[in-house]
């Protein structure tokens, strides 16, 4: 997918706001260098702050665009992914988009339902015996749960990583599925495509409202 088309305003905006505001910052920070009256450090530190708000930001964008043209029901995706963050219930959602997923993963519970947040917030509730694997999303359509995903082996900042992130990136290592995780531990939501792993800015929810 071309991310050119995107036009998930005012999130768009708000990125390019950010960046122009660091942009100024270093260069404010450029221009009193030399003076020794002035200690950089401080503002240095304000405007690494200021990437990492960004880049949560960027994060939420790339999100929306990766998912509207495969998935009418990025909306209740985001709702679900929010709600079962804000309860710490773990979840993996494999979102299906050029390449099949079939040959990879072990298939689990057939489903054949229409996407809606109720639906996926039962799945992972703690307890459900369909729980701990990934529910597999294909077009507006949750196919099948607790499908198990191959593991990657690679650490990330040389942290090790639970199972729900090593399967979304191991998913997203072998085909062009984006995988959905929102962590048991901390409830902080990710997303993985192409082999990585992107943090998602999800102080407040995020907006999956579609063009403006």
């Amino acid at each position: 997918m071309d991310s050119n088309n995107c036009d998930f305003s005012p999130m768009k905006k708000h990125i390019e706001d950010g960046i122009h505001a660091v942009i100024d910052q270093l260069q404010s920070n450029l221009n009193v260098l030399g003076n020794e009256n002035f200690c950089v450090l401080g503002s240095l530190e304000d405007v690494k702050e200021h990437l990492i708000e960004i880049e949560l930001m960027a994060a939420s964008f790339y999100l929306n665009c990766y998912l509207s043209s495969f998935t009418d029901t990025y909306k209740d995706l985001s709702t679900s992914a929010q709600q079962l963050s804000q309860h710490r219930h773990g979840a993996l959602i494999v979102v299906e988009r050029l390449d099949s997923v079939e040959p990879i993963i072990q298939k689990g519970t057939q489903i054949g339902a229409l996407v809606t947040p109720k639906l996926l917030e039962s799945i992972f509730y703690p307890g459900n015996p369909l729980h701990d694997g990934a529910v597999l999303v294909r077009g507006n359509e949750l196919v099948s749960a607790a499908n198990v995903l191959p593991l990657t082996s690679k650490n990330i900042g040389g942290k090790k990583l639970g199972t729900r992130h090593r399967a979304a990136l191991g998913i997203s290592e072998r085909c062009d599925a984006l995988a959905i995780v929102v962590s048991e531990e901390t409830g902080k939501i990710s997303f993985a495509l192409n082999g990585k792993l992107y943090p998602i800015n999800n102080t407040k929810p995020i907006n999956f409202g579609g063009p403006q």
